[in-house]
């Protein structure tokens, strides 16, 4: 945990932790980056993108400090060790929330979402979040309202486009509202406990994400081996991991072309996160199974 100010410690306000749980693709990321103001979550339109339990600090000197988490997608059934590695990350997160965020998807199967919040058994205040209203057909906001409105489980709704960021002063409002007073976590100018590396071999595992379909990106893990920082840039050297040489193929692509261009989009996201010209170099190594292997999850951070 980063060293916070000792004339920090001592300024009491809202303090807590408010952390965001629903479905897969349900918003997730996209509203955690929405309420920051900021890209620290990757983001795409395939499910399970989130792997990792990833927090950031909003902060509003004297007033508030809101520690956001967001989640991976609750799903019911675990194929692999990796699939429980994030299911831990949900269970932490219920452990130490102050408030959680339910998220819904206006146009999902209401039914799922809501089995999904009674298998929570929340201890925490809770908002129901409406996501994508922007996207919704017709009647559906009227539906997933009149749906939830005798459900128990949380103490406000509140409608939301994270994408468009429609009514996100609102929800802040309502989380504000609940928080409980206390103490600052962290430092007011951090924005995450997680390291710089961390948000660079997401952004990499991103563009995986976006240029390949099928199910490539689920095989994929990207670890960062060096972020040394020059003078005149940073110099970083990443392994896309994957399970078969079938695969390695498909991400180096003819004369190396694919690889090329997850760099190139890797590397100008990376400049803009850290602010400074880099100079990205990436390998893709065969790790069979390594979604099984207990020593390569805790290697690649999970």
């Amino acid at each position: 945990m980063p060293v916070v100010p000792m004339w920090f410690i001592f300024i009491k306000m809202k303090s807590g932790f408010v952390n965001i749980f629903g479905k897969p693709n349900a918003g997730k990321s996209t509203l955690l980056n929405a309420l920051l103001g900021e890209k620290l979550a990757i983001v795409s339109h395939k499910v399970q993108t989130t792997r990792h339990r990833i927090k950031g600090f909003l902060n509003k000197p004297g007033e508030y400090q809101i520690v956001f988490s967001d989640t991976p997608g609750i799903i019911e059934t675990t194929k692999y060790k990796l699939h429980e590695k994030m299911m831990d990350a949900v269970k932490n997160a219920l452990e130490d929330a102050d408030i959680a965020l339910l998220i819904v998807d206006v146009n999902d199967d209401l039914n799922e979402c809501n089995a999904i919040f009674q298998s929570l058994k929340l201890k925490v205040p809770a908002i129901l979040v409406l996501n994508k209203i922007d996207e919704a057909q017709n009647g559906k906001i009227a539906l997933a309202e009149s749906f939830f409105a005798d459900k128990t489980y949380y103490k406000k709704i509140i409608k939301v486009s994270a994408l468009q960021k429609h009514h996100l002063q609102k929800l802040l409002n309502a989380i504000i509202e609940l928080l409980p007073e206390g103490f600052p976590f962290y430092s007011e100018d951090d924005l995450s406990d997680l390291p710089t590396k961390f948000f660079v071999s997401e952004l990499i595992r991103e563009k995986v994400y976006e240029l390949f379909e099928d199910e490539i990106p689920y095989h994929v893990a990207v670890l960062v081996n060096e972020f040394k920082e020059k003078e005149t840039l940073v110099k970083i050297q990443a392994d896309i991991v994957v399970q078969r040489e079938t695969q390695k193929a498909i991400i180096i692509g003819e004369k190396g072309k694919m690889v090329k261009q997850i760099g190139m989009l890797a590397r100008k996201d990376i400049e803009q996160f850290i602010n400074q010209k880099v100079f990205l170099e990436l390998f893709v190594k065969v790790k069979p199974k390594w979604r099984e292997n207990e020593l390569q999850l805790k290697e690649y951070g999970y």
